[in-house]
């Protein structure tokens, strides 16, 4: 109950962090903004932003079982946030898919239903034009 508790607070901590950075208007402090998230909450930058999503569960494995699906998410959320901040087209892309995929994973395999979940699935599926 303890773990469930401290996974829980981390969420809802990770996610006012990242309500604070996506309101940041000069967007290369958005940027580092959303790379310290990264860092703080889940690891390394460049391996979870540059790894595919096979490295990416791999990378979660040092995580214990029950908060996976919680770091999954968190990370689905950098993914979708971080999108908005890319150069180019391509690089958009690549997150919005990173994002749809893990989102999509927790769902197929997570126990709880959730309707922002399902629609920022909805969302990125009409980013990405499918």
């Amino acid at each position: 109950m303890l773990q469930r508790d401290y996974i829980q607070r981390l969420i809802r901590e990770f996610m006012d962090a990242l309500r604070r950075a996506l309101e940041k208007k000069e967007l290369n402090q958005r940027r580092e903004v959303i790379r310290q998230l990264y860092e703080q909450y889940l690891g390394p930058y460049n391996l979870y932003h540059f790894a595919t999503i096979d490295e990416v569960m791999m990378g979660l494995q040092s995580y214990p079982e029950e908060q996976r699906l919680d770091r999954l998410a968190m990370l689905a959320e950098l993914y979708y946030a971080e999108a908005e901040t890319e150069a180019t087209a391509e690089e958009c892309e690549i997150m919005l898919q990173k994002a749809f995929n893990l989102f999509d994973y927790i769902e197929r395999n997570g126990s709880v239903f959730s309707m922002e979940r399902r629609e920022k699935m909805a969302l990125l599926l009409k980013a990405l034009g499918k």
